[in-house]
């Protein structure tokens, strides 16, 4: 049998969530360092559909599991819920920006401060204790759903959207979808 090479699926949950919180922070550095409004505004869509993304895996997967195996996980998720309401909100609000306004800029800036916050709280205290509950095979197994997952989220803000597995299980798939169709239409995240 044909030895098997590494890929995501191999990497557990906290590893993929980790590297998409470096992926996403330096995206909005890229954004810090171009002058190019094109540029800023095709950055600025790409880390915005990633978090989105990322987010929806989140709340689908890991708070669920999170929430029952982890002693007070439940107040942790609520928070966590509650800074990706407010991630989504600045993220509508940068998406009707113009990339050469200077609120954009304060916006992006905005945005990095409350995903740098959000990702140190993961990192930091949380990931250490979903590893501590959760075996490390159920642990790949939940960074392969987050991946799937990842791949018909939507990939633009809702922020009117509830932030729950009831929701990401039935609605957000076709949210999903309509949200890759107007991406194609428009052009946005060719290279997504």
């Amino acid at each position: 049998m044909a030895q098997k090479s590494t890929s995501e699926s191999d990497q557990d949950v906290v590893d993929i969530l980790t590297a998409d919180h470096r992926e996403m922070i330096g995206l909005i550095e890229m954004i810090e360092e171009t002058s190019d409004p094109k540029e800023r505004r095709s950055l600025a869509d790409s880390v915005i559909a990633e978090v989105t993304r990322h987010s929806v895996a989140e709340e689908l997967f890991v708070y669920p599991v999170y929430e029952r195996e982890v002693p007070d996980g439940g107040d942790e998720v609520e928070h966590d819920k509650e800074e990706h309401q407010e991630i989504e909100e600045v993220m509508k609000e940068l998406e009707g920006l113009d990339s050469e306004s200077a609120e954009f800029i304060a916006t992006v800036k905005r945005f990095k401060e409350l995903l740098d916050h959000h990702a140190d709280d993961e990192e930091s205290d949380q990931f250490p204790k979903l590893r501590a509950a959760v075996s490390a095979e159920d642990l790949l197994d939940l960074g392969r759903k987050v991946e799937a997952a990842k791949k018909i989220a939507p990939t633009r803000p809702h922020p009117g959207s509830p932030h729950s597995e009831l929701f990401h299980m039935t609605l957000g798939p076709g949210v999903g979808m309509v949200d890759r169709l107007r991406d194609a239409l428009s052009g946005r995240l060719k290279n997504t």
